[in-house]
Formats: structure tokens, sequence, C-alpha cells
């Protein structure tokens, strides 16, 4: 019985394979092949936008992100009604109480107090995580103060009597 030549056994170790192992016509050709290959110019006219992009739209107390692919020439409104039909679509939890797109604000992160303009264009953005969470309600702070202030002291009441 023979024994194998070492050369001819190979191991799998998860490495790849030694370069004297290797086809020389084979790697010398993906070389040629990588050098010869064009990158288009990145100018105006030969930079293509892509068609679609994926954006990461975290909801207010939803668990994860819900993930849109959408054109980047569409608006924030836009996007806002695409997380809001795949939030339903996928029957995520918490249920949503409202499911109109108005009553919803698009921020770039939970910690970001100003909202974004609902016409404004999705590449002009720069980012692709975007939270999303339902609009304050229109109280203003006077309302709000006159309304502590007389659950507060509602004997304050009488005071003009008894001056």
């Amino acid at each position: 019985m023979t024994s194998v030549s070492p050369g001819h056994r190979r191991k799998f170790s998860g490495k790849d394979p030694p370069s004297s192992l290797r086809s020389e016509k084979h790697w010398s050709g993906v070389r040629r092949f990588a050098l010869t290959l064009k990158v288009p110019l990145h100018n105006s006219e030969s930079f293509h936008r892509p068609s679609k992009v994926l954006l990461n739209v975290s909801i207010e107390k939803g668990v994860g992100a819900v993930q849109v692919v959408i054109s980047p020439e569409d608006t924030v409104a836009d996007l806002i009604k695409a997380a809001l039909a795949s939030y339903k679509k996928e029957k995520r939890r918490p249920l949503l109480k409202n499911n109109d797109h108005k009553c919803y604000d698009l921020h770039y992160s939970s910690f970001a107090l100003q909202s974004l303009k609902a016409d404004e264009k999705l590449m002009n953005l720069g980012s692709r995580n975007f939270f999303l969470c339902s609009k304050p309600t229109s109280s203003s702070c006077s309302e709000k103060e006159n309304m502590a202030i007389d659950s507060a002291f509602p004997w304050m009441v009488f005071v003009p009597l008894l001056l």
C-alpha cells in the first residue's frame, strides 16, 4: 500500500491554502480582471443615486425598528405613511391608537426635540435611522398654568369677594 504524498492532501483549516497550492493561471487572470475594471467617476453626470434606500424607523413605545424600503426622492410624510403601514402589516405590538400619518412627527432620534418637516426630501436628511412619535397636544402653557392654579387653590375664586 502506498501513502499519498503530502502535496496531494488538503485539509480544511478555515484558512486559505498556501500560495504554493494555488493555481497561478487562475489567480493571474483574476488580478488582470481586477486591474482592468473601470470605476465610474463621481461627476454629476456619471454619479447615480440609488433607486431605493433602506431606512430604519423606531416607533414610540415599540420594540425594534421598522425597516422601510423607499425612494430617496420621497418626502418625510411618505416615510411616515410607509412606516405606519409596515408596522400595521407586521402586526407589531403595542397597537397604535391612531393610524393617521398626520398625527405623528419624525425625529432624527428619540432625544431630538425638533421634528423634521413633512415636505423635506429624504435624500437631503443625511441619516437612515429615525424616530417616529405622536404629536404633542396643542394646549398652551398659559392654559396649563391656569388649570394648575385652579386645581391647586380652588378657594382663590372667593378672593375678589373679600376685597
